[in-house]
């Protein structure tokens, strides 16, 4: 039996299928958007069922060597920060980003009721650093174009003319006695209240928006504004200091210059896609351990992104559907992960979140009958031909 490219969505739920222990394969398709075209080696889909668990486990695996492929990561508001299903953020990939072959949702996501669909850790998308690292555990394409996963610390910071350095959040929910730098991808405003909000703008002569990971800014006041809430466009940055923190910065008039640092711990210097996650699960080819972390001894869906020199894959295992598929523990999914032949792997959210898109539809079964939204999404293209030139 066969699952073929066009197979319809959800397709795990099928009893026959579930009953049934084998391995369906079905090569990529150089796509369009979501049409289909000549069938190609470089992308495989497989639906894995383990009948007697049950398991439903969906695997895309890229090969590594195919210069045509790119990995992007998406936002579930399109161009701004937002919820939205992995489905609608596929739609609205930009064309000029490639077309889209497979996808698999992202990071977990923060609760902030004004920032809805905050990743929780660090994104960058198409080169622009979105969000700022929050120390967890991220998985990043590097300027090498070489599969990197280690924790990620933010070392962001505005220096003041007078040399002092504050650190410095990124689209943020800002604190009483934090700093934090807006940009347009937040959306129509800061959604801030009270404190001192500098609206920066280039300087001359200097580089200027989109932000990118280890890079240094100089940017100029433009405008000082005390109420809060300043709207966001794409000239410029905002700036915002909370009411806590204000006696201890020197206060700054239109004109006056600052220094934006977005270093790094490790250094992401010229990566163009990076989302978080973790934890870690399998590092040099062994298991990790998930002291800390909850439910990781509880079955449920789970979502994961591994790799090894030749082949890198993106996997779904499907949950809390005891007539498809019951989820695995971290230790199952790992096992699972070194068994494909991974040597390093790296968690994603899971539950509800869970989901594998390949070939133009969602291959996975979403435990809640749908796609649930989620913030952001890890997505492998093929460029397109200006791009492939490149």
């Amino acid at each position: 039996m066969s699952i073929e490219g066009g197979a319809l969505p959800f397709a795990g739920r099928r009893r026959g299928i579930v009953a049934s222990g084998f391995l369906v394969l079905v090569l990529a398709w150089s796509t369009t958007a979501f049409g289909a075209a000549k069938p190609e080696r470089y992308l495989s889909y497989t639906n894995e069922i383990v009948s007697d668990m049950p398991w439903s486990i969906h695997v895309v695996r890229i090969e590594r060597s195919h210069h045509d492929l790119r990995f992007c990561t998406t936002l579930g508001g399109g161009e701004v920060l937002g919820m939205g299903i992995l489905t609608d953020q596929l739609k609205m990939l930009p064309a000029e980003m490639g077309a889209p072959l497979a996808a698999i949702n992202g990071d977990f996501y923060e609760k902030a009721k004004d920032y809805p669909g905050r990743p929780r850790d660090l994104q960058i998308r198409n080169g622009e650093v979105i969000t700022h690292p929050a120390g967890h555990t991220c998985f990043w394409i590097d300027a090498q174009g070489n599969p990197q996963m280690t924790n990620v610390c933010s070392r962001f910071r505005v220096v003041w003319p007078n040399g002092k350095a504050t650190p410095l959040g990124l689209n943020v929910q800002r604190i009483n006695d934090a700093a934090v730098l807006y940009t347009a991808v937040l959306g129509a405003s800061t959604h801030t209240s009270g404190g001192v909000e500098y609206v920066l703008e280039r300087s001359p002569q200097c580089l200027w928006l989109p932000l990118r990971a280890g890079q240094t800014y100089e940017a100029r006041v433009h405008q000082v504004q005390t109420a809060g809430d300043t709207p966001l466009d794409r000239q410029t940055a905002v700036l915002s200091i909370g009411p806590g923190l204000l006696s201890s910065l020197p206060p700054l008039k239109p004109g006056a210059t600052v220094r934006l640092i977005m270093e790094t711990t490790p250094d992401l210097s010229g990566a163009e896609v990076a989302i978080g996650g973790g934890p870690a699960l399998i590092k040099d080819s062994k298991l990790m351990s998930w002291k800390g972390w909850l439910n990781t001894n509880m079955r449920h869906p789970r979502t994961a992104v591994g790799w090894n020199k030749q082949h890198i894959f993106l996997v779904e295992v499907d949950g809390r559907q005891i007539d498809v598929s019951v989820g695995m523990t971290f230790q199952e999914l790992a096992d699972y992960l070194l068994k494909l032949g991974c040597e390093q792997a790296m968690n994603l959210d899971g539950g509800g979140s869970a989901t594998l898109w390949a070939l133009g539809t969602v291959r996975s079964s979403p435990s809640e009958g749908q796609e649930r939204p989620s913030p952001n999404a890890l997505v492998v293209v093929r460029k397109n031909s200006r791009q492939a030139a490149e």
